[in-house]
């Protein structure tokens, strides 16, 4: 599916994860997708030993939806997104663009449990945002769009119409640098703009 791609290359495939270190060695690829759980070396352990050796090697998880935990380890090993094994094509490639472009990336379904467990947890984004100044407005419609309300229920809240409030939503999330709702509820709970017990 990727070789398919415009600008994507696949320069290799492995099947356990001592089979990965010797791929990467060789082929040298820009970005891995690996999974968590492998044989012989789990994904965990071979994203800490392959970022040891390629420390400018961009790594990505694939996983399952009770991985939750384990996502969280393979972010604080380096990674720098990850991805539901289900995710559509379009979000792998995207995903793939963003690390390239030494972004973070989150999958489009991450819940509110896991993204409170990364904003706890020692992984660091890479990401400066110390200087994004938001306006109350933007404060109050990202607080209502982490609470998955849709745009018809925002603007009656805020006295806007659905257009406008479709593009501030637009806006908000290139100004915060995220790329849908998962990376939004990260970056809200990391700022203290919602609680997490609000978004269960």
């Amino acid at each position: 599916m990727l070789s398919r791609q415009h600008g994507f290359k696949v320069v290799g495939r492995a099947s356990n994860g001592a089979q990965l270190l010797d791929i990467v060695d060789k082929a040298k690829p820009d970005v891995v997708l690996t999974d968590i759980k492998m044989p012989v070396l789990d994904g965990i352990a071979s994203t800490k030993q392959m970022l040891q050796t390629w420390p400018d090697l961009k790594v990505i998880a694939l996983s399952m939806f009770n991985e939750e935990n384990l996502i969280v380890e393979m972010l604080e090993a380096g990674a720098k997104g990850y991805l539901l094994k289900n995710a559509h094509k379009n979000e792998i490639a995207e995903a793939v663009t963003s690390v390239y472009e030494g972004k973070n990336y989150y999958c489009a379904k991450t819940s509110s449990a896991l993204a409170g467990m990364i904003v706890r947890s020692k992984f660091k984004s890479t990401t400066s945002d110390h200087t994004i100044e938001l306006s109350e407005r933007e404060r109050t419609i990202i607080q209502m769009i982490c609470r998955q309300q849709t745009a018809q229920e925002i603007a009656d809240t805020v006295y806007l119409s659905k257009r406008t409030v479709e593009g501030c939503r637009i806006k908000i999330f290139e100004k915060v640098k995220v790329k849908n709702l998962g990376g939004l509820i990260i970056f809200a709970l990391k700022h203290k703009l919602v609680h997490e017990n609000e978004l269960i």
